[in-house]
């Protein structure tokens, strides 16, 4: 499937990053905090400057798989700090295009915010998953992630319940 390598989000990633973003909404809708409407009416500076806010620092950090080509991103993950979770990075916004699931993408990028993560003092990693999504569950259990037994509400679905997922670093 070629070849890619993971990094941090700059400035400079803005437009194929809004690309990626655009195409993480429109496959997997329910997976995410934003529709596709909002994400598509933000401006390209709008998508410019977040991504500027959050290339550096331990509060907050995008990464990319990226080809290298300058062509499409092929995965995102994020990381955060969460004020209920302290001593936590707060995984978020996780993403593989379909050509690449089942493959190292997804385990590079969760490494990439993980290696953030330690390097900032934080000894654990908090996901959250719809309910129902046995193979992105799967997928983080492989990675060492493991069910909390915690539900709660999804934050934009009422109907919907996301299970909890933890990992130590």
């Amino acid at each position: 499937m070629g070849s890619w390598n993971v990094h941090r989000l700059t400035a400079q990633d803005a437009a194929r990053m809004r690309a990626l973003r655009l195409e993480m909404l429109a496959d997997s809708p329910l997976a995410f905090l934003e529709t596709l409407a909002d994400a598509a009416a933000r401006s390209h500076a709008s998508y410019r400057r977040r991504i500027a806010e959050a290339s550096t620092g331990d509060a907050l950090a995008h990464f990319v798989a990226d080809p290298g080509d300058g062509g499409r991103l092929i995965g995102h993950a994020g990381g955060t700090v969460a004020p209920g979770f302290p001593g936590e990075t707060v995984i978020f916004a996780v993403y593989v295009t379909p050509a690449h699931r089942g493959g190292k993408v997804l385990a590079e990028l969760i490494e990439a915010v993980h290696e953030w993560s330690r390097s900032a003092g934080r000894r654990r990693a908090l996901l959250e998953v719809v309910v129902g999504n046995d193979r992105a569950v799967r997928a983080y259990e492989k990675l060492g992630f493991a069910d909390t037994g915690e539900r709660v509400p999804h934050p934009v679905i009422p109907t919907l319940t996301e299970l909890r997922m933890r990992r130590s670093l």
